[in-house]
């Protein structure tokens, strides 16, 4: 799956730094798939030339989508539930402990996978569905007589009410290619909306997936309207939404479909955990509204979410206990015994954990706009850290999208950047951060890739900007060697200049995940991973393998030429510092005169007087290691080791005073 998607928050501060513990709970997500079976979603594609061409029909790739998403969810989210609910079939059945009446209360309704946290059972089941053609055909039998929807709705209502109760997210996503399942059922169609309120106002969100066809446009005004309300904002003057439903998927032209189905339920399959909720952004004095911020782009390594007993007749997870005991007697070591103390003159100095969370209280947390600048003057490598993602929230506030919608489009307009101070949670160190306006980014299918807003890029410190070594010699490669690169460059171009991370997922990331899938479901453990990174040779070759070839023909005539040119200099071949020079230097050897082997550097020497100095101005550390270990060797001590090691012999040597 592509890694680029919205991602649960990271520490991003120091080890040791206490943080608010409710900042990082974790949003359990309850997620059913609705989909219709009918005889037109159960009619594939019509064939085609293409050698990619699509076979499934729109039920068979919603399936599949489901199998994606609760295949990707059992290693990657195993607190999420996930269910599938068919609508529309001949065959019946429910599945809850409050249902007495068995089958009979929701006709052509057949839960095939309860809501709950997908196990491999469930997931071996939903594969075989999807790959044994047979059995599909058993179960999707379309029924004849027609569907109400606020049925489907009502036992929706009761799954969610039964399985998920106290979930914070709960969702419902809907996969139909019928507008208007209700066109002259008046009353009927009351009946769906009134249900579908019941659904919003128990907390669950409704995501439609249409399917239109060749000769049939989806058009949710027909019905879909009052079945999924748009997410609008409490404040009735703030700006309409930004992001609108899914796009509907098209039949009929090749592999869009699957494509498109996966690429729109990916892109709302995972709930937005935010960093921080409802912070302050303080444009001026007085001046505030709400907000919340987002990690969009961070980096995903294999983690381990909980650990499992295999040495019994079952998997079990296994509960951890954290035991302090005392390094000498093996007592167990209670939490009041513990003390915190920093080094400071060569002794311990204690504080107790009040004086430390008032010496690490900066105030609350904020953002708040110190001023302007333009965005011009925000250099490419000025980001350490991943840019947080606001966006405005109404809770504390409203008014806020108001004023955040304002903002942004003055921002974005003007080329202008904000400079704030921000602290993200309790006990976070402040820093000084960048609020750069962004744009709304759509792919090539419409789909929204990022959304408008605003991002928190942290601006580096002088100390954590590193110096380039000057360039003392520049040589410029000649017109005709340029021209030719030009041309191998110009064949290796991406389609439409554009690099997709989205398409590159992380290999080692993927076979990590492949390896727990296999073992989890007991398969066959994979042998070879599957690199999507790997350049394609072949490919390159043929587009580009004659032009480079061209290149390195033009690059030895350009040398030869150059040889010719400067042959007869003695300045450029023998000269001091020269490359021939050094070239001669390393060919003479060490017996063939004081002139001809290199000269060892050397060391610089600093005195008692200037090492002390730079530990009064704590500078030791920015001391080159020849300067630390000659200075250590003199007085007695030893010099080998990294770095970090001399360092603490010359603060000991002081501390020792």
């Amino acid at each position: 799956m592509a890694e680029n998607k919205w991602k649960p928050p990271g520490d991003d501060e120091e080890d040791d730094e206490e943080v608010d513990e409710t900042a990082y709970k974790t949003v359990k997500d309850a997620v059913l798939f609705v989909i219709e079976v009918s005889s037109s979603m159960l009619t594939p594609p019509p064939p085609t030339d293409s050698k990619k061409a699509d076979t499934d029909s729109p039920t068979s790739a919603a399936l599949k989508c489901a199998y994606a998403l609760m295949q990707q969810r059992i290693i990657s989210n195993p607190n999420d539930m996930m269910g599938v609910l068919l609508y529309g079939t001949e065959k019946s059945k429910f599945n809850s402990e409050n249902d007495a009446t068995g089958n009979l209360s929701y006709p052509h309704c057949y839960l095939l996978t309860d809501l709950d946290i997908p196990a491999a059972e469930d997931v071996k089941a939903l594969k075989t569905l999807v790959e044994d053609e047979d059995e599909f055909r058993k179960l999707v039998v379309p029924s004849k007589e027609s569907v109400s929807m606020a049925n489907v709705l009502f036992c929706a209502n009761q799954i969610f009410t039964t399985k998920a109760p106290n979930f914070s997210s709960r969702r419902l996503f809907i996969v139909t290619d019928n507008d208007d399942p209700h066109a002259a059922e008046k009353a009927a169609k009351s009946s769906a909306a009134v249900r579908a309120k019941d659904l919003y106002d128990l907390g669950v969100l409704i995501e439609l997936f249409p399917i239109s066809r060749p000769d049939q446009e989806f058009d949710k005004r027909k019905f879909y309207d009052d079945i999924v309300y748009n997410q609008v904002s409490t404040d009735p003057e703030a700006p309409a939404p930004i992001s609108g439903p899914a796009k509907a998927s098209s039949i009929g032209d090749g592999i869009s479909l699957l494509n498109s189905l996966l690429s729109n339920i990916n892109s709302k399959a995972v709930a937005r955990r935010a960093l921080f909720s409802n912070i302050p952004l303080e444009v001026g004095p007085g001046f505030k509204i709400s907000v919340k911020g987002f990690i969009i782009f961070k980096r995903q390594d294999p983690k381990r979410s909980c650990y499992v007993y295999l040495a019994g007749e079952k998997a079990q997870i296994a509960t951890g206990v954290t035991t302090e005991l005392s390094s000498d007697t093996a007592r167990t070591v209670e939490k009041v015994e513990i003390k915190k103390a920093y080094r400071f003159g060569g002794e311990q100095i204690l504080f107790t954990p009040e004086e430390i969370s008032s010496l690490r209280n900066f105030g609350e947390p904020c953002i708040r706009i110190l001023g302007f600048k333009p965005i011009s003057m925000l250099p490419i490598w000025a980001n350490l850290k991943p840019a947080t993602f606001i966006y405005p929230s109404e809770e504390d506030y409203i008014g806020s999208t108001r004023v955040f919608a304002a903002l942004h489009a003055k921002l974005l307009s003007s080329q202008k950047m904000g400079i704030t101070w921000f602290i993200a949670r309790k006990n976070a160190a402040p820093v000084l951060a960048a609020l750069y306006p962004g744009p709304e980014s759509l792919d090539e299918n419409g789909m929204q890739t990022l959304p408008p807003g605003l991002w928190l890029i942290p601006l580096p410190y002088a100390d954590d900007i590193r110096q380039n070594p000057e360039i003392t010699t520049l040589i410029r490669a000649p017109e005709p060697l340029i021209d030719r690169m030009r041309l191998v460059i110009q064949q290796l171009q991406l389609p439409k200049a554009k690099y997709d991370p989205g398409k590159y997922p992380n290999p080692s990331l993927q076979w990590h995940y492949r390896i727990l899938q296999a073992m989890a479901l007991g398969e066959d453990l994979p042998e070879m991973p599957e690199d999507k990174t790997v350049p394609r040779y072949r490919q390159i070759h043929k587009r580009a393998g004659e032009y480079v070839l061209d290149w390195g023909r033009e690059l030895d005539a350009q040398h030869e030429a150059w040889l010719k040119e400067n042959s007869s200099s003695s300045s450029l071949l023998m000269g001091t510092g020269g490359v021939g020079a050094k070239r001669a230097a390393a060919a003479g050897g060490e017996g063939e005169g004081e002139g001809a082997g290199r000269k060892k550097a050397k060391v610089e020497e600093m005195d008692d007087a200037g090492m002390k100095k730079a530990f009064a101005d704590d500078k030791v550390g920015k001391l080159t290691v020849a300067v630390l270990r000659a200075w250590l060797e003199g007085k007695g001590v030893d010099g080998k080791g990294k770095k970090g090691e001399l360092v603490d012999r010359v603060t000991r040597v002081f501390e020792a005073k």
